[in-house]
């Protein structure tokens, strides 16, 4: 799990990337309409803060694992979307004005609710709590990587619509290639921790990264929220920000366990292959169902 070139460097660069790309897909007029009507970002917040740590809570102490890897895995359950939701919600035809909204909104408040809700697990598991503070860091690196290219993909968008609306389908491509090379990078660079811990926990985090991913699609249908809506926070759900939830439990000033650092490591690999699938399912709907997601 240490951090190497292609997670520090370049795996960002191409997230910024397409994430530009992806605002040639956007307009102002897609984030009016999520914010005039906020019962979207409600469902989605509710469900990432709220309903997604108890039901991890219940999973773990169900599985009666490790305190180390328990508390690993509400980590996990506390943190928000991860900068590759966006692209994935994309990709699978869902509302990505709406991701968007949800993960900057959720980057902000996870500064509170990922310190109640470790601390909670802390004491829960092990007795005690563990102050962990969250510096807005975070929220400044997804503006840099998903906000700020996407608001200059739609400043192209506006300035020159026709050039825009013909490279949709170039970076849809470029787009589906990067979530293949994301699938193989992860899976090489973390194979050791797979053959080492994936039989101990694998199938936790398999189980809570469906369940994730369920109750994200879910609950919103539940609500009578559209299918595009549903499907993003599905992905804004089920695809967490696994890179944030390992830097806290490796940093020596937060928790200093790499043990609690095991069950997010396997989480981002499962979460990219199992959303990949998703998306390929989702592409090969009948016509009528795509042109659902897609209106």
């Amino acid at each position: 799990m240490q951090q190497n070139a292609v997670l520090t460097i370049f795996m960002p660069l191409v997230i910024a990337i397409v994430m530009l790309g992806l605002g040639l897909s956007l307009t102002l007029e897609d984030f009016r309409k999520v914010l005039a009507r906020p019962k979207p970002v409600v469902v989605a917040l509710v469900c990432q803060a709220l309903v997604l740590p108890v039901v991890c809570f219940g999973m773990v102490h169900a599985m009666a694992l490790p305190p180390a890897l328990a508390v690993g895995m509400m980590l996990l359950a506390a943190s928000p979307g991860g900068t590759s939701a966006s692209l994935y919600s994309h990709l699978a035809g869902g509302d990505v004005a709406l991701n968007i909204t949800v993960t900057a909104i959720n980057s902000a408040l996870v500064v509170v609710t990922l310190p109640i809700i470790v601390n909670l697990s802390l004491v829960a598991f092990y007795g005690e709590g563990v102050a962990i503070p969250l510096q807005f860091s975070q929220i400044l690196l997804f503006l840099g990587l998903v906000v700020v290219p996407a608001a200059i993909g739609m400043a192209v968008r506006r300035l020159y619509p026709e050039r825009a609306i013909s490279m949709e389908r170039p970076v849809k491509i470029l787009s589906l290639l990067f979530v293949v090379v994301l699938v193989v990078v992860a899976i090489v660079r973390e194979w050791n921790t797979i053959l080492i811990w994936g039989p101990v926990i694998g199938l936790a985090v398999l189980a809570f990264n469906l369940t994730s991913m369920a109750l994200g699609y879910w609950v919103p249908r539940f609500f009578k929220l559209d299918e595009r809506q549903s499907i993003a926070i599905c992905m804004e759900i089920g695809l967490h920000n696994a890179v944030l939830v390992i830097t806290i439990a490796l940093s020596e000033e937060l928790l200093n366990n790499p043990e609690m650092a095991i069950p997010p490591a396997l989480y981002g690999i499962v979460a990219y292959i199992t959303a990949a699938f998703l998306i390929a399912w989702l592409r090969r709907r009948p016509v009528a169902a795509v042109s659902s997601i897609q209106s």
